[in-house]
């Protein structure tokens, strides 16, 4: 059975993390998605470990469900061959800033006038209007501009970037809920049109929601930023041989927990009676968990806590994820044959849809495997193909 997507073409002329990993998740739900890559391909091809040159581990989690062509957009035939395939895409995606883009000739409006139907989105590190429009961003430069790094210094005492790419993972959610949002005004208004996900506003507002907190109000009421997250002590607790997470939170949590752990007392604590007052009182709720937390085993804590409703958890390394039960039970993990590098393994595609249940429908091409298959498709014949394999407008694998 086809997925939610079916039927939807998309050009993928994105790089690196941002917009392909966006790509690969609407590939994943069905769609069409044509990856179309420079000659040289890629900057993720090298990254990490590899069996083949062109196909290392960060490539390959950020490309399955796609097929791979090559253009040359620095040349002539290579940008007329774009523009020939997006006469009858849906979708053209590219993180090309909007000067580069201007220069390349694929801004918005060239595309308009030969498919008013296309939803053209560009994604890049800031909004193309502010002074900072110009300007190249990666995933460290936007933490460290949107706040999220300096909230760090509450548990590392100086600034520090979160150990993933969250702002590039942030903003391909970002990328994709707006790419269904304006294929769905499509479908009401029979028009297309350019959309644009910027980085740093999107992970400004990411990093806001909970942290505009007094500053929500004019005049503020408070300061900005939650003060139960923004606490050294919100941490994984020391258990008797590891780590444990509890987080015992609405007084109906609060007073299970204090049952369960023998200490009804603290149920009754001024400090501690409704969640706003556990809030006001952040620091000494957390050190009567670390102390409590450190009296049993995380399996003793799992077995009293099974069958509660109090929010815990184990403290899983990477290496954990990969037996993690509730993983397992779900079949999270797949191990699939790649036809040249062999046996792979990666996630699930997390949503699950009743009707039209998405799979994983290519994995992960080789640099220009399609190149010759998606140009015979847009209608070029066989000449025209020699011509730009001969010129490197376009190459095979």
């Amino acid at each position: 059975m086809a997925g939610p997507l079916a039927g939807v073409r998309i050009l993928d002329c994105t790089t690196v993390v941002l917009g392909p990993w966006a790509a690969q998740q609407l590939g994943d739900l069905g769609a069409d998605v044509i990856k179309i890559e420079p000659p040289e391909g890629d900057t993720t091809r090298q990254l990490g470990p590899a069996r083949h040159p062109g196909m290392a581990a960060f490539y390959l989690g950020c490309n399955r469900s796609k097929r791979s062509i090559v253009l040359d957009l620095k040349q002539d035939s290579g940008r007329k061959a774009l523009f020939k395939l997006a006469e009858t895409a849906d979708v053209l995606m590219h993180n090309y800033r909007p000067d580069p883009a201007r220069r390349l000739g694929v801004e918005y409006e060239a595309f308009e006038k030969i498919n008013p139907r296309l939803v053209y989105l560009a994604t890049y590190g800031y909004r193309a209007a502010g002074p900072m429009g110009p300007k190249a961003a990666y995933d460290d430069i936007i933490q460290a501009g949107s706040g999220l790094a300096s909230l760090q210094t509450v548990v590392a005492g100086t600034p520090r970037f979160l150990p993933t790419i969250v702002a590039d993972k942030t903003s391909s959610n970002g990328v994709v809920s707006a790419l269904l949002a304006a294929l769905y005004a499509r479908e009401k208004t029979g028009l297309g049109q350019a959309v644009e996900v910027p980085m740093f506003e999107t992970l400004v507002s990411f990093v806001m929601v909970e942290h505009l907190y007094g500053e929500t109000f004019r005049p503020a009421l408070e300061t900005a930023g939650y003060k139960r997250v923004l606490n050294k002590e919100r941490r994984p607790y020391p258990s008797k041989d590891g780590y444990f997470a509890l987080l015992p939170y609405t007084d109906g949590h609060w007073k299970e927990f204090c049952t369960l752990v023998g200490r009804p007392d603290l149920a009754a604590d001024a400090r501690f009676t409704s969640l706003a007052i556990r809030l006001k009182n952040v620091e000494a709720y957390y050190a009567t968990l670390a102390e409590l937390c450190a009296q049993r085993t995380n399996a003793e804590w799992m077995a009293l806590l099974k069958n509660s409703n109090v929010p815990h958890g184990p403290v899983n390394t990477l290496d954990d994820l990969f037996v993690d039960p509730q993983l397992q039970a779900t079949g999270f993990w797949k191990e699939v044959d790649h036809p040249s590098e062999g046996r792979l393994r990666m996630p699930d595609i997390p949503p699950r849809f009743s009707k039209t249940p998405p799979e994983i429908t290519r994995l992960q091409p080789r640099l220009g495997e399609h190149s010759v298959e998606v140009l015979r498709e847009a209608g070029f014949s066989a000449g025209d193909i020699d011509a730009m394999l001969k010129s490197g407008a376009t190459k095979t694998a």
